[in-house]
C-alpha cells in the first residue's frame, strides 16, 4: 500500500494541546492557611483560557488502557511506517493525539474502543494470540483484509469502519505534527525573487519593459 502518498492528499484538521501548569507556591499558601491564587493556565496563541482549560482537564483523565495504546502505536506504524525520508506516525506522537482526541470527542470513544476488540478478536480467531503479540506478517495479514473498503469481504465490515477510522486519526495526527510537516516539505509563507514576466511571453505579445 503507498500508504504515505495516499494519506497526504486526505484533508485534514488542527489541534492546538494545552497543558496546565500547577502553582506549587499556591498550594504552599493554602497548606499554611493562607488564600491561594489561582493556578496560571499556559494559553497557546489563538486558544482562549476556557480551552486551554478544557484541554488541560481533558488531558489529565484516562479513558484508554495500556493494551489499547500499544495497540494504537502499532497499527498507526502500520498506517504510516517510518521510512528513508521520515519517521513512523508514533514517533511523531500519533498515539498521544489519538488518545486525546477519543476523550475530545467522545463520539470515538465506542468506534475506537470496539474497533480494537474486534482486532484483537480477529487475531485470536486467526493465530490464537493478541494483536500485539503476533508477527509483523500476520498483523499485515489482518490489515490487508479491512484497509481497502471497496474490495473488503462483507464478514469483514466492523474492521473495515474502525480502520477507515483510524487511517483519518492517524493521517490527521502525522500531518499536523512537526515531523509531519517537515515530510510534506511545506514551508509556509516565504519571500520570493519575481524577476518579472519572461522575455518570451513579452515577446508573444509584442511588449517589452521598455519605456
Amino acid at each position: 500500500m503507498k500508504r504515505r502518498d495516499y494519506l497526504k492528499n486526505i484533508g485534514l484538521s488542527s489541534l492546538g494541546l494545552a497543558v496546565l501548569n500547577p502553582d506549587v507556591r499556591a498550594m504552599e499558601q493554602l497548606e499554611n492557611g493562607g488564600t491561594p491564587k489561582a493556578a496560571p493556565i499556559k494559553v497557546p496563541g489563538g486558544r482562549t483560557i476556557d480551552e486551554a482549560e478544557r484541554d488541560a482537564k481533558l488531558l489529565a483523565e484516562v479513558f484508554l488502557n495500556k493494551h489499547e495504546l500499544d495497540t494504537i502505536t502499532i497499527l498507526s506504524d502500520i498506517i504510516i511506517p517510518a521510512d528513508g525520508k521520515s519517521k513512523s506516525a508514533s514517533q511523531a506522537g500519533v498515539t498521544g493525539f489519538i488518545e486525546f482526541i477519543v476523550k475530545d470527542k467522545p463520539e470515538f470513544k465506542t468506534p475506537v474502543r470496539g474497533g480494537l476488540r474486534w482486532l484483537d478478536s480477529e487475531s485470536i480467531k486467526r493465530f490464537g494470540k493478541l494483536f500485539t503479540q503476533i508477527t509483523a506478517a500476520q498483523r499485515i495479514q489482518i490489515v490487508d483484509d479491512i484497509a481497502f473498503p471497496v474490495t473488503a469481504k462483507k464478514e469483514f465490515s466492523q474492521g473495515v469502519s474502525f480502520f477507515t477510522l483510524m487511517r483519518n486519526l492517524t493521517a490527521t495526527g502525522f500531518y499536523t505534527s512537526r515531523i509531519g510537516i517537515d515530510d510534506l516539505g511545506y514551508k509556509g509563507n516565504t519571500p520570493n525573487d519575481w524577476p518579472g514576466v519572461p522575455a518570451d511571453v513579452l515577446k508573444q505579445y509584442g511588449l517589452s519593459y521598455d519605456v
